[in-house]
């Protein structure tokens, strides 16, 4: 096995492992067809989510403005009858007739990377807190489930290593970050308002660096920069 086949493999195993956790700690086992929804379920987490979803017999509804996530990824879904795509953005306004029925949703649409947010710093803004908020009433309309993808990135830069769902970050709120950082700390608000005041059934996990198969290759970031840097072979001291 060479070098690449390895590296391709690990990054395989981990996402695995990343969205297995989260499925089993979120999704209700239900022998009934649930319908779902995902919003950016042209990303890396979004179409691998979608994926294991299909094959545990929900019928999934994806929605994605394809801004960041990438049209390949749904290559892997078409396959399934159940998977229908919806192009278009998270922050736009439902229609009150949009699904005759909705039992989970998973709003995971957001730029991720630096360089996708430092791009468009409104959009990322709105998709967390706009879109956020369309999601909630979504969730409330059909009495379903919500799950909110946030990030490590709401502690900003931590002073407390590592961290733990009890520390409140270090953020700055007038940056460059803050469109993202601060957007999801707001998103994770709109949620525990929710709670409070609808008791909407809502879960928000706060996802730290993920990588692997379907991961754009000039995402930025440390791990997938380091990655591509082997398979071209230009790790320092080769």
């Amino acid at each position: 096995m060479s070098a690449r086949d390895i590296i391709l493999l690990s990054l395989g195993v981990f996402l695995f492992l990343i969205y297995y956790n989260l499925l089993n700690h979120v999704v209700v086992k239900s022998p009934e067809r649930r319908v779902v929804l995902v919003t950016g379920a042209a990303g890396l987490v979004g179409s691998h989510l979608s994926e294991e979803l299909l094959k545990r017999n929900r019928i999934v509804y994806g929605l994605d403005n394809l801004s960041t996530g990438q049209q390949h990824n749904l290559d892997w879904l078409r396959s399934y009858g159940d998977f229908h795509f919806i192009n278009r953005d998270v922050t736009d306004t439902w229609p009150e007739d949009g699904f005759s029925g909705l039992d989970e949703i998973y709003h995971l649409a957001s730029p991720a990377s630096p360089k996708a947010y430092y791009r468009d710093p409104m959009g990322t803004y709105r998709a967390n807190t706009v879109g956020t908020e369309n999601m909630i009433e979504l969730a409330r309309r059909h009495s379903a489930r919500l799950l909110f993808a946030s990030s490590s990135e709401i502690y900003g830069d931590p002073l407390t290593h590592p961290q733990t769902e009890s520390y409140w970050g270090n953020v700055n709120s007038y940056g460059p970050r803050a469109c993202y950082d601060e957007s999801k700390r707001m998103g994770e608000t709109l949620c525990y308002i929710a709670q409070q005041e609808y008791h909407t059934n809502i879960k928000i996990a706060r996802i730290f660096n993920t990588y692997g198969p379907r991961m754009h290759p000039e995402d930025g970031r440390v791990v997938s920069n380091f990655i591509m840097s082997g398979i071209k072979g230009m790790l320092v001291g080769k």
